[in-house]
């Protein structure tokens, strides 16, 4: 019986330790920032399993939304509400691809990468809108670069 508690007991602290141990992350949603108009800061967030990004509206009229084809296999979607912070917990490894919806379309996404890219070459595999692609490219490069 006492090794049983013991072994609970252990357990315990290793789980109390990981979540200890989790880091959270603030994304900035901007007007304007240092790579330009409608940006995150920053654009490309490294992480672990078990960490959480939270998504700060600086500046009104921004959300923050996964993309479609751009999240791990068995990851949940996340939409947040315009002018509002979301946080989201990473519980899958792999890539995230982030939108502000109101400004998809002038390049306004990031990447979020949980552990290893696992799923890179699905996430770069998915159409966006030019400007966003050419963003997500830049990052993309930046990944492989690593």
């Amino acid at each position: 019986m006492k090794l049983g508690t013991l072994a609970i007991a252990a357990t315990l602290v290793g789980f109390l330790g990981q979540a200890a141990a989790a880091e959270e992350f603030e994304v900035r949603m901007l007007n304007k920032g240092e790579k330009g108009s409608m940006v995150f800061e920053p654009d490309l967030v490294r992480a672990q399993v078990g960490d959480t990004v939270k998504f700060i509206p600086v500046d009104k009229g921004h959300d923050a939304q996964s993309i479609k084809g751009m999240i791990p296999d068995g990851a949940e979607m996340f939409a947040g509400k315009t002018n509002q912070e979301i946080t989201v917990t990473l519980d899958v490894e792999g890539v995230y691809g982030v939108r502000c919806k109101p400004h998809y379309g002038l390049g306004m996404v990031m990447l979020i990468v949980a552990g290893e890219p696992v799923n890179l070459e699905a996430v770069e595999a998915v159409k966006t809108p030019k400007k966003a692609a050419k963003v997500f490219q830049e990052l993309f490069d930046e990944i492989a670069a690593e």
